[in-house]
């Protein structure tokens, strides 16, 4: 069933906004072409939270990006500033992580606590590690990497915006953003993964990590 869903989301994500569009363009203006092609991700992302019934520091992100979209499709605006609106929220996305690096806690600290903490592991013990010095650089470093992704990521597709056909730029652009935050994801787990087992054999020797 996880299979099955995770297929669903690229088809949905991938092909929704592009064959909408496609199918939209010729009985309407652009302009409403591409605010309808937006409703097969905001749908979709609208049921993933209702059907999880989850309501964890991630899914308010995913919510909050959701309503922010909705605001920016509704003021509307010329077509290819409208293939950037969710580009900009991505880059306030991105500010944002790298604004709490200046918090007593970065912004992955707290959505790791929420959703990708270990299971055998308590959030007042999870919590506690906040006091080792590698424990908190950790986090530091991820919410970096995260926020300068973010940017990135945000930056490359408003530039395709203003230099790619509207059609092309529909397919191009979920692929740009599932590729870097499958990079992103994917680095956060070999890199958490590499300090866990790094705390594990200092925990054996007797030591701390220190950076």
């Amino acid at each position: 069933m996880d299979k099955f869903f995770v297929v669903l989301d690229f088809l949905v994500n991938l092909g929704g906004p592009f064959l909408v569009y496609q199918l939209a363009a010729g009985h309407m203006s652009e302009t409403a072409a591409l605010v309808l092609s937006s409703a097969p991700p905001i749908l979709w992302s609208v049921g993933q939270l209702i059907w999880s019934r989850k309501l964890d520091a991630l899914s308010l992100l995913v919510i909050a990006g959701i309503e922010l979209s909705l605001v920016a499709t509704l003021l509307g605006g010329s077509p290819r500033l409208l293939l950037v609106r969710e580009s900009f929220i991505t880059g306030i996305f991105g500010l944002v992580f790298l604004g709490s690096l200046l918090c007593p806690k970065p912004l992955v600290f707290y959505l790791a606590k929420s959703t990708v903490a270990n299971p055998g592991m308590s959030e007042e013990e999870f919590t506690s590690g906040w006091s080792i010095p590698g424990f908190r650089s950790t986090f530091y470093l991820m919410t970096t990497v995260w926020g300068v992704g973010l940017l990135v990521e945000a930056t490359l597709k408003i530039i395709l915006a203003f230099t790619v056909p509207i059609g092309q730029f529909l397919l191009v652009s979920p692929i740009i953003s599932y590729g870097i935050y499958f990079g992103l994801l994917g680095w956060s787990i070999w890199y958490g993964n590499q300090r866990r087992k790094l705390g594990q054999r200092l925990a054996a020797a007797g030591k701390t990590i220190v950076e």
